[in-house]
């Protein structure tokens, strides 16, 4: 009989769990997120100006997409912006007339940071 007993708490606890497992689950996963850095500000309308850079960022991206589709007549698989040389640049992947999976980087460069003089320079004639 004492066997029984424990038998029986043993169930009503596994009972028990899991009907609470997920509401424990909910329950964390529906408390507040703290405030990101960009966001953390939002009276000072900071949370509009990231939104614009991002849809900036998005239209530049689009752009990019367009010039890669004009320029290679491929069809376009993916894009994505990658950090490279501190500052993110315009990845397009396309696929070209003979099957093959390409990528394009986009060289327009940010407003935050134009190019340099030398790469508006024409080419000299030892390396050219």
């Amino acid at each position: 009989m004492h066997s029984f007993s424990r038998r029986r708490l043993l169930v009503a606890l596994l009972a028990a769990l899991v009907v609470a497992g997920p509401g424990v689950v909910v329950a964390s996963a529906q408390q507040p997120q703290p405030p990101r850095a960009d966001t953390a500000r939002a009276g000072d309308g900071s949370e509009r100006f990231a939104r614009a850079g991002r849809q900036g960022n998005d239209r530049s991206l689009s752009d990019a997409v367009r010039r890669v589709q004009r320029e290679t007549g491929g069809r376009i698989l993916g894009a994505e912006r990658v950090p490279y040389d501190g500052r993110d640049i315009n990845r397009v992947k396309y696929m070209d007339d003979r099957g093959r999976v390409r990528y394009m980087d986009d060289p327009s460069p940010s407003r935050d940071h134009p190019r340099d003089q030398r790469a508006e320079l024409p080419p000299r004639g030892d390396n050219s």
